[in-house]
């Protein structure tokens, strides 16, 4: 078995960000570092106030430590690690934006009166369970060892169980209405015929290539060689002189050529016209 190190050190790079984001913000809420309601969507503190960072923070809290919270936390860890590793496998970018198109759709519904909810990670979480039980239909999913579903069901089973519970059920439900439509967008309406119209945008492969985690095939951007280097600077050889950090392929075979030939003068202590013994 390995330990928890491992399996953190095991995790796909986007998953395991949001997921300790989310864990991160509601612990510092437990802290009492910070009110929530600062964090919160709020239209008129964005617009009026300039509060744009409200438009990002809402989606990492996942409310105040509960049971509530470790399933939703769980349905990270769970089933948006199976949609990065199997769907999403060296499409790092791809995932990227499939979330931000969620919260893009998200705060698009938010902007509804009746539709709006202070803090959208819950809505985010289903939408990812949702593209999950798309892309995993014919999985076999255990609710709490008692009913045995096919994964197809699963967004619609834990909207009952919520129901059961008397949790909300508007952010589960317009959480697969972002599902469903990035699912649209991206399989049906390509498998009638349509245009592919949510390529990932160029922006969001160079943000991935800076951050340097993860890997995206066939992406228009290089990975930044620098992500990851903490010092660059020139190196020296002990005996004081500068040694060459890189050196041209010619260049190079110029050096090995040279380093090939004997040096003519090289232990030679004296140098003059030679004379036999007899005088000639």
């Amino acid at each position: 078995m390995s330990t928890p190190a491992q399996y953190y050190q095991s995790l796909p790079p986007v998953s395991k960000f949001y997921g300790v984001a989310c864990l991160m913000t509601t612990s510092a809420f437990y802290l009492a570092l910070y009110d929530p309601w600062n964090i919160a969507l709020s239209y008129q503190d964005v617009f009026k106030r300039f509060q744009v960072w409200r438009l990002i923070t809402n989606f990492f809290f996942l409310g105040p430590f509960s049971p509530f919270f470790a399933i939703r936390l769980i349905m990270i860890a769970r089933y948006g690690v199976l949609l990065e590793r199997v769907p999403f496998d060296k499409r790092t970018a791809d995932y990227v934006w499939m979330l931000m198109f969620g919260a893009l759709s998200l705060l698009v519904m938010a902007a509804i009166p009746f539709l709006w909810t202070p803090f959208m990670a819950g809505s985010l979480v289903f939408m990812i369970v949702y593209v999950w039980s798309r892309e995993f239909p014919n999985a076999q999913i255990s609710i709490y060892g008692v009913v045995t579903l096919k994964g197809f069901y699963l967004p619609w089973a834990l909207l009952a169980l919520d129901l059961i519970f008397g949790a909300s059920l508007m952010e589960d439900i317009i959480g697969m209405v972002a599902g469903h439509l990035y699912y649209f967008l991206t399989v049906f309406h390509r498998l009638a015929g349509g245009k592919y119209v949510l390529k990932t945008p160029l922006w969001v492969h160079k943000l991935v290539a800076y951050w340097g985690e993860g890997i995206q095939i066939n992406s228009p951007v290089q990975r930044d060689p620098s992500a990851g280097v903490a010092f660059r600077g020139r190196s020296y050889r002990l005996d004081g002189n500068r040694a060459r950090t890189t050196t041209a392929p010619s260049e190079q075979n110029q050096t090995d050529n040279s380093a090939r030939q004997p040096n003519s003068g090289e232990g030679v202590a004296f140098r003059g016209k030679s004379y036999r013994l007899s005088g000639h």
